[in-house]
């Protein structure tokens, strides 16, 4: 099983990391969250953890909107 975070922008989702723990993905979700860059940038609308698993379909764990 992995664990995708990815940002969503105007122009789409990209994916910033893959981690074989959940563990690990939460503490880089919460880092990326407090980043005071992606904050400030303007361009990234979100970040979102999502949990690969046997399904073709990603289940999101998390969301973090930036204002």
């Amino acid at each position: 099983m992995a664990f995708i975070i990815n940002t969503h922008d105007a122009w789409g989702m990209v994916q910033v990391g893959s981690f074989a723990s959940l563990q690990e993905a939460q503490a880089a979700f919460a880092s990326l969250c407090d980043d005071p860059w992606y904050a400030s940038d303007g361009g990234v609308r979100a970040l979102e953890l999502v949990q690969l698993g046997d399904e073709p379909e990603l289940e999101r764990l998390d969301w973090h909107a930036f204002r």
